[in-house]
């Protein structure tokens, strides 16, 4: 049960704050050891919305909250609890009072965890015989190139639990071999005999002609207990390997994820919706059925959070920046967000559509480490929310957090506004080990740690950007997190980015994202349309595919006249093994022609060539169904113009040296106000740092806009 907490309302203009904070008994008297609040997110105008809605992003180190409720939205924040993450979800969801009515939007990485740590089901893998092992052979590509010792990454499924079916469907869709009902029996009493807790059913061609692995799914999901997946289901495309490494990734996570999304449906008490990774959400018992939708679930939210607070701002143009405890993520928005479907999770391929971004191993619980070489290096492991940074006072690793503070770039005083105690000495001394192995004074190894972190999260940026044929001088950095904030500017400074852009509560934007994205759903079909005659194919698999995304919607209660369809396909030179998202036009007579223009156009955008010669093909057309969601509108404030006034200075370590940077608070400032660097920004969920050469402005909406001085945005 929650301690009594008192609730603070402070008006000004149109801005209005609202603090819950969470406090002991009055007879304990002092301040609650739980990192938790609330503040009301932005300054909105009452709508007619009466229904409420929650987002929900939990993550490695906190779990975030953002209700919307009458117009108006509200956030939390509490240490996570990775042994029962629907524990830290309660606890929000009764601080804020969440009505009982109220849809809970959740964004999770308990699917991608699973598969990174391999803590996933016995899967079995049946396939058409011959192909047993596809996953083991693969695309035959060496991520490291020059490796003398080269270590593939081990299948899912162990080599016993391969299975070939003795059947087999032509490249045209035709049946070659017949699937007999005795074979059929024989596979699922050997799956049986197995053991296993989840089963992956892959044939060749089973995209073109399903009914062999209908049939196989069937028998196998009459065992008890035994999750089934069937590629036909999951991601119906060409690829033989990337549709069975898909599939065998949905039932490999299949187990955890419907165990843990029951278990925390259950603790809701709500209806219940999840994040996918595509950037829209859908229904919990989707998610059930194809949790590997959700392998990049909470890094999606934070896009579409970015999105909207930049919109609304005047951004559209954006680079990502999500900064969390374990990890960083990046994205980049020419306009609109991008989705692709060429990720790999732990080195192995996931099919699936899934929001551009680039994740790295670099967050403020990342551990820095010298290796044996004697380099520096940051990440991947991290710290996590158990034990934590060693300035959290458990754990005793350095981490990227400790770096910040020891070089006085964070406030021990005002963290998490002031309700979690910060051991500067203990961080000191975790950092200390660094100096000791580099011989080099403590502030110098700090500098050091927050520098390595800064080049691993820049090769990111360059990689969504530069190697994509995007110049991200002409982007506006968005960073969020909890660490975000606290390296935008030296990011930005590395990609020659004039602009950044901090939301009001970067810290809490991946829930916000969650709690307002659509409801999406996507289809895909393979159609292999070489030339302008095969057009009329690729409309007919569009329209089959519209109609099903128009029958799903309303099935969830949504009005057709509602609803958006995008159409868009993958088209290639032919002979090529990669594609590019090309939309489709609608009621076009020559809409084959017109794909192959814009086809030619984001090819040399994307790789700085094309060749009008070549005859260019269609391989998968895709549809994506959308309910929109209705955010609540953010009123622009009236400007104060004028200098901040800030609470005071601090020491810091900078450009090599000890000096006095301004402090100033970001509840106290103002729509209008300015300042400039060497500063920090506290606030209770991040902190902003603000360097030498760098100016800042509240715009009207309270984000933190900074400007490189003397570059022109």
């Amino acid at each position: 049960m929650l301690p009594p907490y008192v609730r603070l309302v402070v008006r000004a203009g149109s801005i209005t704050d609202t603090w819950h904070c969470v406090t002991p008994p009055a007879s304990k008297g002092k301040a609650s050891g739980r990192a938790s609040f609330a503040v009301t997110f932005l300054a909105v105008s009452p709508t007619q919305h009466s229904l409420a809605y929650l987002g929900i992003d939990t993550g490695g180190t906190f779990t975030d909250f953002v209700l919307v409720s009458d117009g108006a939205l509200t956030i939390y924040k509490t240490r996570s609890t990775p042994a029962e993450p629907s524990r830290a979800a309660t606890v929000g969801i009764d601080a804020l009072g969440v009505p009982s009515d109220a849809a809970v939007v959740h964004g999770t990485t308990v699917a991608t965890n699973a598969l990174l740590e391999r803590r996933g089901a016995r899967t079995a893998l049946v396939t058409t015989g011959g192909f047993e092992d596809v996953l083991q052979i693969g695309r035959q590509n060496r991520r490291h190139l020059y490796a003398l010792e080269y270590e593939p990454i081990p299948p899912l499924v162990d080599v016993g639990l391969r299975l070939g079916v003795v059947e087999r469907v032509g490249v045209g869709g035709e049946v070659v071999t017949p699937l007999t009902d005795e074979e059929v029996r024989r596979v699922a009493e050997h799956v049986a005999e197995l053991g296993v807790d989840a089963v992956a059913v892959s044939c060749l061609f089973s995209f073109l002609a399903p009914e062999h692995e209908q049939r196989l799914g069937e028998a196998l999901e009459r065992i008890d207990g035994l999750f089934v997946s069937l590629s036909s289901d999951v991601f119906p495309e060409f690829r033989e390997y990337e549709r069975s490494s898909t599939t065998v990734i949905n039932s490999y996570v299949g187990p955890v994820m419907s165990r843990y999304l029951g278990q925390f449906e259950k603790a809701m008490r709500r209806p219940l919706r999840i994040m996918q990774s595509s950037g829209g959400s859908a229904p919990v018992h989707l998610a059930q059925r194809q949790p590997v939708r959700t392998v990049l679930s909470g890094p999606a939210g934070g896009v579409i959070g970015a999105r909207y607070v930049a919109g609304v701002a005047g951004f559209d143009r954006i680079i990502t920046l999500d900064m969390g405890g374990t990890s960083t993520d990046v994205a980049l928005l020419p306009g609109s967000v991008q989705v692709s479907t060429g990720h790999t999770i732990g080195g192995l391929p996931v099919g699936i559509p899934t929001i551009d971004i680039e994740t790295v191993g670099a967050g403020g619980g990342s551990i820095a480490w010298v290796d044996s070489g004697g380099a520096l290096r940051v990440g991947p492991l991290s710290a996590g929310a158990d034990p934590g940074p060693a300035c959290y006072g458990v754990g005793t690793e350095p981490t990227v957090t400790d770096a910040n503070l020891v070089l006085g770039r964070m406030s021990a005083t005002d963290f998490l506004g002031g309700r979690q105690s910060i051991d500067a000495d203990r961080a000191r001394d975790a950092i200390g080990t660094i100096a000791a192995a580099l011989d080099i004074s403590g502030e110098e190894a700090a500098a050091g740690i927050v520098r390595v972190a800064n080049a691993v999260m820049e090769r990111a940026v360059r990689s969504v950007s530069l190697e994509r044929g995007h110049d991200p001088r002409e982007f506006t950095l968005v960073p969020f997190g909890g660490a975000g904030p606290q390296h935008a500017c030296e990011l930005a400074e590395g990609l020659g980015i004039a602009r950044v852009l901090v939301p009001r509560y970067p810290g809490v934007l991946s829930a916000l994202g969650v709690a307002i994205g659509d409801t999406v759903k996507d289809y895909s079909r393979t159609v292999m349309a070489k030339a302008p005659e095969d057009a009329p194919t690729v409309e007919s698999a569009l329209r089959g595919m519209e109609a099903l995304g128009y029958a799903d919607l309303e099935g969830e209660g949504y009005a057709a006249d509602e609803l958006q369809i995008t159409r868009r396909v993958d088209a290639r030179y032919k002979g090529q093994s990669f594609e590019l998202d090309i939309p489709w036009p609608l009621a076009s007579a020559d809409a084959f022609a017109e794909v192959t223009t814009e086809f030619h156009r984001a090819h040399e955008r994307r790789f700085g060539y094309h060749n009008p010669a070549a005859p260019v093909e269609i391989v998968t057309a895709r549809v994506r169904a959308i309910a929109p969601s209705q955010p609540p509108p953010i009123e622009r404030a009236a400007l104060e113009p004028g200098p901040a006034t800030p609470r005071g200075t601090s020491s810091a370590w900078l450009e090599g040296h000890s000096a006095e940077v301004d402090v100033y608070v970001r509840d106290e400032l103002r729509p209008g106000q300015t300042f400039s660097g060497p500063a920090v920004v506290v606030q209770m969920d991040s902190t902003t740092v603000v360097p030498i050469g760098w100016s800042a402005e509240v715009d009207g909406y309270r984000n933190l806009l900074l400007t490189s001085i003397g570059v022109r945005p």
